[in-house]
């Protein structure tokens, strides 16, 4: 593969990034998927952050992507801390396991913290996040909205941009609405593509 180049996604991108998107989700978690259609809507919410859309491009094709927004934690003594969160991070299925992915991880926090951000949270696999910097959220006395504290969480984490960000904080993390989407929303979106076939696999979460 030729030099990888990391830059700011476009408006000219989006079609582009929405496919590969869709391609590197297809069946996966569900049979098809929604997170190209969670990426169109978050890029109309206050919530997205544009310096943080970034594209992953090799010889003029995008290979992948990853986007920002804005979240918060509730604390237990009624305020928010503002913090940030990335989601959908997509690899064109071809280029998997070459290394894309963790480019756009590294980059992105590196530009996320020059840009002020103090913490990143994410749900995902603790085995791969834990290679970025990565620890269980409980452990920094944050707990994800809607599951019993005493339950261990080991899919969501968090990482300090700015040391001792989250230093004496205990509170309850909950995704923005932006997250989720209807199916009958996605059926009528994934209509622009392409046909796929939905196929139930084994280990899919729904």
């Amino acid at each position: 593969m030729k030099k990888l180049i990391i830059r700011t996604e476009t408006s000219d991108d989006y079609a582009i990034v929405e496919n590969l998107t869709r391609e590197a989700f297809w069946n996966v978690y569900r049979p098809g998927c929604v997170e190209h259609y969670v990426l169109h809507c978050l890029r109309s919410l206050p919530e997205f952050i544009p310096q943080l859309s970034l594209v992953a491009e090799a010889e003029g094709l995008i290979l992948g992507h990853i986007m920002y927004s804005r979240a918060s934690i509730t604390c237990d003594d009624g305020s928010c801390l503002p913090i940030v969160i990335f989601g959908p991070l997509s690899v064109a299925p071809e280029h998997q396991r070459r290394g894309i992915g963790s480019a756009l991880v590294r980059h992105s926090l590196a530009l996320a913290k020059s840009l002020g951000c103090g913490a990143v949270a994410i749900t995902g696999s603790s085995a791969y996040y834990g290679r970025f910097g990565f620890i269980p959220s409980q452990s920094k006395g944050i707990f994800y909205d809607g599951l019993p504290r005493s339950e261990p969480t080991p899919f969501f984490m968090v990482k300090e941009l700015t040391v001792g960000y989250l230093a004496g904080v205990t509170g309850t993390y909950a995704d923005p609405p932006g997250y989720f989407v209807r199916d009958e929303d996605v059926d009528a979106f994934d209509a622009r593509f392409p046909l796929k076939e939905k196929l139930k696999l084994p280990g899919q979460l729904a």
